[in-house]
C-alpha cells in the first residue's frame, strides 16, 4: 500500500498509467466501442479529415480511421503481452538461479545469454516468420526468447549483491531453505530494476511488432494493425497527410507511457516511504525556529527538518559551531546523527530532503545551496573511505583532481599540494602512498587518505562520520590525534558523529545529544559528563563500557529507538524513561534552557538540574 500511494503522488506516472489503461481497455472492447467495423469501407467518404461521424478522420478507402486503430491495437498488444511474458519467465527465474547458485550454473546461463546478445534479432525473427508462415505470436516468442538477457542480467546482478548482505547471510545461518531466502530478502530487491525492464521491454516490443506489420510480416491486409496502418498510411502519404498522424502518434505515445510508468513504479517501490509523524490530533507537529542565528558561529542550523519521501526523520534540529570549535553528535544508531550532518552538506541520500529550517555558513544562507559549499568551505570525512575511493584511480590521480577542482592550479603546483596533504596526515613516503590503489591501502591509511581529500579545498569546517568506527583501537587513537592536530595547527572546526563517548571526551568541546531525530541536550563536554539534564543522556552514560564498575552488571536501555513512522505523540523517549509520566505522552515536549549554553528536552530539567545540586 505504500508503494501504491507513492505512486499516486506522480502526477506524470499516474497520467501515463491511465492513457494504457484506457488504450487497452478500449482495443480489447473494440467490439462494442468502435463506431465502424474495421473493415467497411465508404468511398465516398474516402481521404476526409476529423469529423463528428469519424473523430479521427477516414482513409483511402473510405474506413474508419479510430475503428481499425481499436481492432488493429487487438493485435499489436497481444504480441507484446506474448512477448514480454516469455522476457519475464525466462529472465527473472534464470537471473535468481544464475546470481544465488552462482558456480557451473551461473556460467552456462551468463554465456548462453551473451551468445543471445550477439545474434541479430530482425535477422532471427524474418527467419522465423518465413518458416512460420508469419506467425506473428511465433515471431513475439521468439522476441521474447532473444531479449531476456537484459532482465537476466539486471536480475542476477541485483540478486549477486544482495546475496552478499548481512541480512541474507543471517537468514542461512539460521536455516532457511534458500527458496524462503529468495522469496522474502532479495525478490523485494528486484521489483523496481525489473519493473523498469518490462516497461522498457514492453515499448521495444510494441516497436517491434509494429516494425514487422510495417514490412507486411503480420496480419494480412485488410486486417488491421498498428503498425499496418503506419504502412497504409505511407504509401498515400501525398494524397491524404493526415491519415499517417492517428497510428503514428498513438504508437509514439504508448511507448512514452511504458517508460514514464516503469520510472514511476521504480521510484515507488524504492522509496519506502511512510506517512509522515503526527499528532493526536492528526496533524503533524509544529516546527518553529526558537532562537535567532548566532551571527559570530561559522555555521548556525535553526529548525532543521528533513525527511525521505513523506516520513519526517530528523526535526527541528538547532545548534551552532563557532570558528575552531569540536562539536560532537552523539545518540544511538537511528537518533538522526548522519542524517543530520549529510542534510548540512546537501548530501542526502536519494528521496531526502530539507524541508524546514535554515543553515548558515559563515553568515551566509546556504540552506539552497549546500552543493556549491562542498569542498570550498566544508568537507567530509566519510565512516567507511574504503567505499568513496575509486578502484580504478591510484590515489594520487584523485588527490590531483581534487586539488585542481578547487585550486584550479597547474601541474607543478598540483603535485606539490597533493603531496602536503598526503605528509599533513601524517602519511610517510607521500610519493609511494600516491602510486597506490585503493586495495593497497591498509583500514588506517584509508582513513587517512579520506582526511586528505576532505582538506583539498582548505575547508573550514569539517563533517567527519563517526570516522573511527572501523577502525582498530591503536588506527583509532592516531585518527583521532590527527583530528585534534588539524584543528590546532589549521583552526578547523569540526562536526564529530560517534557512537563512542571516549572519543567525545577526548576530542569535542560541546555535545549534542539526539533521540528518534530530535535534539534532546546540548551542553559544554564538562558539563554533560558531571551533570546530564535528560534522562536519556543519564543512560547513556551510565551504559558507557568505559566507566562500568568490574563486577557489576552493565546497566542497560531497555526497548530500542522507534522508527520515525512510529514516533510518539510526546517525548520520543518516553517509553524506554524510567521518569516518565502522564504529561510526557500529552504534546511535543519544548527545548528549555535551564542555564547559559545548555538546553535539554526534558520537562523535569529542572528535578534532575536539583538531584545534580
Amino acid at each position: 500500500m505504500t508503494s501504491l500511494r507513492a505512486f499516486l503522488r506522480n502526477p506524470l506516472a499516474v497520467v501515463a498509467l491511465g492513457f494504457i489503461v484506457v488504450v487497452v481497455l478500449a482495443c480489447a472492447f473494440a467490439n462494442l466501442v468502435a463506431p465502424y467495423g474495421p473493415l467497411v469501407q465508404d468511398l465516398a467518404s474516402a481521404n476526409q479529415l476529423p469529423s463528428a461521424a469519424h473523430w479521427l478522420g477516414t482513409d483511402t478507402l473510405g474506413r474508419d480511421i479510430l475503428s481499425r486503430l481499436l481492432h488493429g491495437g487487438q493485435t499489436t498488444l497481444v504480441g507484446t503481452l506474448i512477448a514480454t511474458v516469455v522476457f519475464v519467465i525466462l529472465g527473472v527465474p534464470l537471473g535468481l538461479v544464475a546470481g544465488y547458485r552462482r558456480g557451473w550454473i551461473d556460467t552456462l546461463l551468463s554465456r548462453t545469454v551473451e551468445i543471445l546478445f550477439a545474434v541479430p534479432v530482425i535477422v532471427i525473427l524474418l527467419v522465423v516468420l518465413s518458416v512460420f508462415s508469419t506467425s506473428i505470436v511465433a515471431a513475439m516468442i521468439t522476441l521474447g526468447i532473444l531479449g531476456f538477457g537484459s532482465v537476466f542480467r539486471v536480475v542476477r546482478a541485483t540478486t549477486i549483491a544482495a546475496s552478499a548482505e548481512l541480512y541474507v547471510r543471517a537468514a542461512r545461518a539460521s536455516g532457511l531453505r534458500p527458496a524462503a531466502i529468495v522469496a522474502g530478502h532479495i525478490l523485494p530487491n528486484l521489483a523496481g530494476p525489473v519493473t523498469v525492464q518490462v516497461t522498457l521491454f514492453a515499448a521495444s516490443a510494441v516497436l517491434v511488432e509494429s516494425g514487422l506489420a510495417f514490412l507486411g510480416f503480420s496480419v494480412a491486409p485488410p486486417a488491421p494493425s498498428w503498425g499496418a496502418m503506419v504502412k497504409d498510411a505511407a504509401a498515400n502519404l501525398t494524397s491524404n497527410p493526415w491519415e499517417l498522424v492517428p497510428p503514428g502518434l498513438l504508437i509514439a505515445l504508448f511507448v512514452l507511457a511504458l517508460g514514464i510508468v516503469g520510472d514511476g513504479a521504480r521510484d515507488a517501490v524504492t522509496q519506502r516511504g511512510s506517512a509522515p509523524t503526527r499528532t493526536k490530533a492528526g496533524r503533524q507537529e509544529p516546527i518553529r525556529e526558537t532562537t535567532p542565528h548566532d551571527p559570530d558561529a561559522l555555521l548556525s542550523v535553526r529548525g532543521l527538518t528533513v525527511a525521505f519521501g513523506s516520513t519526517v526523520v530528523v526535526r527541528d534540529v538547532g545548534f551552532d559551531v563557532a570558528p575552531g570549535e569540536v562539536v560532537g553528535i552523539v545518540g544511538e544508531s537511528g537518533s538522526g546523527k548522519s542524517v543530520t550532518g549529510r542534510a548540512v552538506l546537501g548530501l542526502l541520500a536519494r528521496g531526502g530532503r530539507i524541508v524546514a529550517g535554515s543553515v548558515r555558513f559563515q553568515g551566509a544562507d546556504v540552506t539552497r545551496g549546500l552543493a556549491r559549499r562542498r569542498g570550498s568551505g566544508i568537507g567530509l570525512i566519510p565512516q567507511e573511505p574504503m567505499n568513496t575511493l575509486d578502484p580504478v584511480f591510484t590515489i594520487g590521480s584523485q588527490l590531483r583532481e581534487a586539488v585542481r577542482t578547487n585550486d584550479r592550479s597547474d601541474r607543478r603546483a598540483t603535485e606539490a599540494r597533493m603531496i602536503e596533504l598526503l605528509g599533513l596526515v601524517g602519511l610517510p613516503h607521500a610519493a609511494d602512498v600516491a602510486r597506490m590503489y585503493p586495495h593497497e591501502l591498509s583500514g588506517g591509511m584509508a582513513q587517512r587518505v579520506g582526511i586528505a581529500l576532505a582538506l583539498a579545498s582548505r575547508p573550514s569546517l569539517l563533517i567527519a562520520d563517526e570516522p573511527t568506527t572501523a577502525l582498530d583501537v591503536t588506527v583509532q587513537r592516531q585518527i583521532l590525534d590527527l583530528l585534534a592536530d588539524l584543528r590546532e595547527r589549521l583552526g578547523t572546526s569540526i562536526v564529530l558523529v560517534t557512537h563512542d563517548w571516549g572519543v567525545l571526551a577526548d576530542l569535542c568541546d560541546r555535545a549534542l545529544v539526539m533521540y528518534a531525530g530530535e535534539l534532546v541536550e546540548q551542553a559544554d563536554i564538562v558539563d554533560l559528563f558531571a551533570e546530564p539534564l535528560h534522562p536519556y543522556t543519564r543512560a547513556l552514560i551510565a551504559a558507557n563500557p568505559q566507566t562500568a564498575t568490574p563486577g557489576e552488571p552493565l546497566p542497560v536501555i531497555p526497548g530500542q529507538v522507534p522508527e520515525p513512522a512510529h514516533w510518539p505523540v510526546g517525548c520520543h523517549f518516553a517509553d524506554r524513561c524510567p521518569l516518565v509520566t502522564d504529561a510526557c505522552r500529552a504534546g511535543a515536549i519544548p527545548l528549555v534552557v535551564p542555564e547559559d549554553e545548555r538546553e535539554s528536552r526534558c520537562i523535569r530539567t529542572h528535578e534532575l538540574k536539583a538531584v545534580h545540586a
